[in-house]
């Protein structure tokens, strides 16, 4: 059953007692600022007792400075009201600045906490979750949570507390007077709480929506390219324009609702207000109540409303709080799939023996990828994993630095089984490059040193020299410390990949994991990378999911994989006689790479005018295949 469907189907009782729990949740997060806020309370209470002084000090204005002429005390009592105002005013600055302050600290911990959070979740969670999601959590939805400690929380307090403390005096005042002006109460109440209900589930949709645009902008600005270069701007604006119009509809019908609520609650006050008015008129010419009381009296009324309407005004942000804190909260109690244990150990120093034992995965316990894997890879090997699309080889570099885990058997490094292991220290010895290069937007330096924030600037241009990034480097405008921008976009795709490779070498790790690694760089950088990874590989254990028939060449072991099974084990040379689907995949794939080879030295060796071919080309002269001698490839 889907959330929405439990939501639905849950009691009244059992939806308020969530509420109750998300408040005081979000409440909690005041707790480390108590100074802040029980400073703005107190305020609170100092300027509500000025508050109720204003209408007793008009009500001896009236009586006694206009009504017997006492032009000494109607100066003085002008002046002691002008007093209460900006005293008023100076200890709202005050209190608002408090428990702004406040408020901003919860932002800013629910902030960090979010984040602490989604990084400690497991792959698995951000596969199944859209980063707009999250973005609009961490955005919009703390902003609400805010609010609601800050500002809502304050504002209907303080209305609570006048609404109180106005009817004590009025029914001091005048009992029956009071009653009237009370008449009303029920019913902006009543009104109240069908506006609360009403708009409960639209903010929450509103706040859903919201979330799928920004799900929407971030997929399209990240994929800009791709949009352009198959021409589907339109059609990209016309489904960004549907979502948008999901949201302009339900953010009108809030706003219809809101536009009715507004005025239905002045016109209920304002018709209690007249009828004072009426009342109080005869009691003033039947000589029982003075005009002074009169005025005092319809000024209490007008402080006894402003709390109602706030009420109106604030319930609907609280609805909105309760929605935004349940889909906060959600994330922060989140559990993890790979959880590291409370007796976890450091791992030392290690020489990079890797092992599964009879390793099974499934992704979400449903889809099989992985069959009762085994494969015992030595400090020092190249374990080159082969196969088609989905046959599980990305599956198992990710299963040694444990970005997931296995559903059965165990992988091991030097026999520590990886879920006993610190996690900080387990990856802290794993160098990767992923198949999908990610570079942040920061410079070529911070992005090399990613994994070493330490690193000295001679250990990083050794990396980038290693990895064959130094010469390009050092041609940008800014040397290391030019900006690549979002995702590496200034970049191409040699270049991000030689940068990230320079980064996983940086960290200098017993295990280097290369899943694809040379996927987007062209023959002559492939040659020179490899050339470098074979004098940094030595000593260390090397995962390498490669296309290249260098790289397979190179291996002490290939795994060829089928549909999360190992078919084929051996080096390049036994495969070609003992495996048949080893044999396809060379003839279809990595023989024309070998003919190209052979073809490129054969050109290499071909000289005109005792140049080589490469030289002539370099230098801008066109040579015609035509000149050349044929290559017999044998």
């Amino acid at each position: 059953m889907s959330e929405s469907a439990n939501q639905q189907n849950s009691t009244p009782v059992e939806q308020r007692a969530t509420d109750t729990k998300i408040l005081l949740r979000a409440f909690g997060y005041l707790k480390p600022y108590w100074h802040l806020v029980a400073g703005g309370y107190i305020l609170l209470l100092i300027i509500n007792g000025l508050t109720m002084l204003n209408p007793q000090l008009i009500r001896c204005i009236v009586d006694r400075g206009v009504g017997e002429q006492d032009l000494s005390f109607l100066r003085w009592a002008v002046l002691a009201l002008l007093g209460l105002t900006a005293l008023s005013g100076v200890l709202g600055f005050f209190q608002g600045k408090w428990i702004e302050q406040a408020s901003q600290n919860v932002a800013y911990d629910l902030r960090n906490q979010l984040y602490q959070k989604l990084a400690s979740l497991s792959f698995s969670y951000h596969d199944r979750t859209e980063a707009g999601q999250l973005l609009s959590r961490a955005m919009q939805d703390v902003d609400r949570i805010r609010f609601l400690d800050g500002r809502a929380t304050m504002r209907l307090l303080e209305g609570a507390l006048t609404f109180i403390v106005t009817v004590v005096i009025i029914v001091l005042m005048n009992p029956r007077l009071a009653i009237l002006s009370l008449l009303s109460m029920p019913v902006l109440m009543f009104q109240a709480y069908r506006f609360s209900k009403a708009m409960r589930p639209l903010y929450q949709s509103i706040q859903q929506q919201m979330a799928v645009l920004t799900t929407r902008v971030e997929q399209n600005l990240r994929g800009m390219r791709i949009v352009k270069g198959f021409a589907q701007e339109e059609a990209e604006i016309a489904r960004f324009e549907s979502q948008n119009d999901i949201w302009f509809n339900l953010a009108r019908n809030s706003s219809r609702i809101s536009a009715i609520n507004n005025p239905l609650v002045t016109l209920i006050a304002n018709v209690s207000t007249i009828f004072i008015i009426w009342y109080g008129g005869q009691l003033v010419m039947n000589d029982t109540l003075t005009l002074g009381q009169l005025g005092a009296f319809i000024t209490y009324v007008g402080q006894l409303a402003g709390p109602v309407r706030m009420l109106g005004r604030m319930v609907p942000f609280i609805a909105q709080a309760i929605a935004c804190g349940e889909r906060i909260f959600e994330i922060l109690d989140a559990e993890s799939e790979v959880k590291e244990s409370p007796d976890a150990i450091p791992l030392p120093p290690i020489a990079g023996h890797v092992r599964f034992e009879d390793v099974s995965f499934a992704y979400f316990g449903r889809r099989t990828v992985l069959d009762h894997i085994s494969l015992d890879a030595r400090p020092g090997q190249i374990i080159a994993l082969l196969g088609t699309t989905g046959s599980g080889k990305s599956t198992i570099i990710n299963l040694i630095p444990r970005f997931y885990d296995v559903t059965g058997g165990s992988v091991t490094i030097d026999g520590y089984d990886v879920r006993d292991l610190t996690l900080t220290s387990l990856r802290g010895q794993i160098g990767i490059v992923l198949q999908e290069t990610t570079l942040f937007a920061d410079t070529i330096r911070n992005n090399i040193a990613f994994g070493r924030p330490g690193a000295t600037e001679e250990e990083i241009i050794e990396a980038a020299k290693a990895a064959q990034a130094h010469e390009f480097i050092i041609e940008m405008p800014d040397g290391y410390d030019t900006p690549v921008g979002e995702r590496g976009s200034t970049l191409s795709g040699g270049q991000k990949q030689r940068v990230a490779i320079a980064r996983a070498l940086l960290k200098d790790p017993r295990i280097l994991i290369l899943d694809d690694a040379m996927s987007s760089v062209d023959t002559e950088t492939e040659r020179l990378i490899q050339k470098a990874l074979e004098r940094l590989m030595q000593g260390r254990t090397s995962f390498v999911i490669a296309q290249r028939l260098s790289t397979i060449r190179a291996a002490h072991q290939i795994l060829l994989l089928d549909k999360g099974n190992i078919v084929a084990q051996g080096t390049h040379d036994d495969l070609l006689r003992t495996s048949g689907l080893y044999g396809e995949i060379y003839e279809r794939q990595l023989r024309p790479q070998e003919v190209a080879e052979v073809t490129n030295r054969r050109k290499s060796r071909t000289s005109v005018g005792d140049r080589p071919q490469r030289e002539y080309r370099e230098s801008g002269v066109e040579i015609r295949q035509s000149n050349l001698k044929q290559p017999t490839v044998v």
